[in-house]
């Protein structure tokens, strides 16, 4: 939690879930507790949620509105954008200008709200500009949450990374998203050799044609990745029978049949971005044997369920698809905590995303664990 959680970008909600001023969410990361709301000037920042006089939580709730951040406590009363404006019978000397709260930082990137814990955060810069190019067809901002799902599966986040970093498990556990999903990790640039399937070249040069970068691109160290890759049979969305679950899509595509633009940013989140509609995944880990899965269906902001959409339609793959890596994961964790468990071989031909993960969290971790060791010394 130390060297990575608290001071790595970490996806938190997308905008749209907080469209007017007022609007806040509670993200809770191991200790922390983060206000992420709306202000009066329609920017997004985040704050502690302890206030400055005796530490008590101001937001209660995990959502909600308010005009003002007010204490539940003494009522000490703050601004959206984060200075105090009111506190009851202090002194004559008290200056409310240094006890505005304390900030996180906070970006929004294309319409997905990232927040970093640590006192000086990581460069973000390349990541913002290459969110920029790759979600410009994807109206986020303009987008709405149709549906949320969180459950907690028992096993460590790692786990849970390890399991989503590859499809060797796909065919044995996910027979509603590999109607729809491509197995061959060629064709969503998952291979350890880079190679991909002439099939996903044809499909990225298809978008790129059309203004939608596709080709897979990634992050200095790894941390973070883009490529779009085509739906088994030219399908459209992840539905049962293939076709976009949406008709008033959330995004400016000029076909269907666009595939979805998968990315993932370590250690939060991953992501899948399509014609008609968006699915963000955010991991939370709760304790080295839990893990908060939330995932959020975004629709056009206009879409009406019954007419534009149907809510079960649109969930149930990806529905079935978490609770069915629940089980793969709390299966892992319970098979590897015996003292009989050794480390097998990875799959060179399945597995590259795993090894890739495995060596970002073993070089973040070290280097972090190093420094810190050096400015213990000094």
């Amino acid at each position: 939690m130390d060297h990575i959680w608290y001071r790595e970008w970490l996806f938190t909600i997308p905008s749209c879930e907080i469209p007017k001023a007022g609007d806040y969410v509670v993200y809770t990361v191991g200790v922390y507790s983060v206000v992420i709301v709306r202000g009066d000037d329609g920017k997004v920042r985040a704050f502690h949620n302890s206030c400055r006089h005796r530490g008590s939580v101001l937001c209660k709730t995990k959502k909600g509105t308010n005009p003002k951040l007010v204490c539940p406590y003494h009522q000490w009363t703050y601004e959206l954008d984060g200075p105090l404006i009111w506190a009851r019978d202090m002194e004559a000397d008290f200056d409310v200008t240094k006890h505005g709260l304390k900030a996180v930082h906070c970006r929004n990137i294309s319409g997905l709200i990232y927040i970093c814990l640590a006192g000086e955060a990581p460069d973000i810069e390349p990541f913002v500009a290459t969110s920029a190019r790759y979600l410009a067809p994807h109206d986020l901002e303009n987008s709405k949450v149709a549906f949320e799902s969180t459950i907690v599966e028992e096993g460590n986040w790692k786990l849970v990374w390890e399991n989503n970093r590859e499809c060797y498990h796909c065919a044995g556990n996910h027979p509603a998203l590999c109607r729809t999903f491509p197995e061959d990790p060629h064709a969503v640039g998952n291979s350890r050799d880079g190679v991909l399937a002439s099939t996903q070249n044809a499909h990225v040069a298809r978008c790129e044609a059309v203004g939608a970068p596709g080709a897979r691109v990634e992050g200095p160290h790894g941390e973070w990745c883009f490529v779009r890759t085509p739906l088994l049979r030219a399908a459209e969305s992840y539905t049962m029978d293939g076709k976009v679950a949406v008709t008033k899509p959330n995004s400016t595509l000029p076909f269907k049949d666009a595939g979805s633009l998968l990315k993932y940013s370590y250690p939060a989140s991953w992501n899948h971005f399509l014609s008609d509609c968006s699915i963000v995944f955010r991991l939370t880990p709760i304790s080295p044997t839990e893990t908060e899965l939330t995932t959020k269906w975004l629709v056009h902001k206009d879409a009406v369920e019954g007419r534009d959409y149907d809510l079960t339609r649109l969930t149930e793959v990806w529905v079935a698809t978490n609770a069915e890596d629940r089980e793969v994961v709390e299966n892992n964790q319970r098979g590897i905590r015996t003292p009989a468990y050794e480390p097998g071989r990875y799959s060179d031909i399945h597995e590259g995303g795993v090894i890739q993960f495995v060596n970002w969290y073993a070089s973040v971790l070290s280097g972090a664990i190093a420094a810190s060791n050096q400015a213990a010394a000094e």
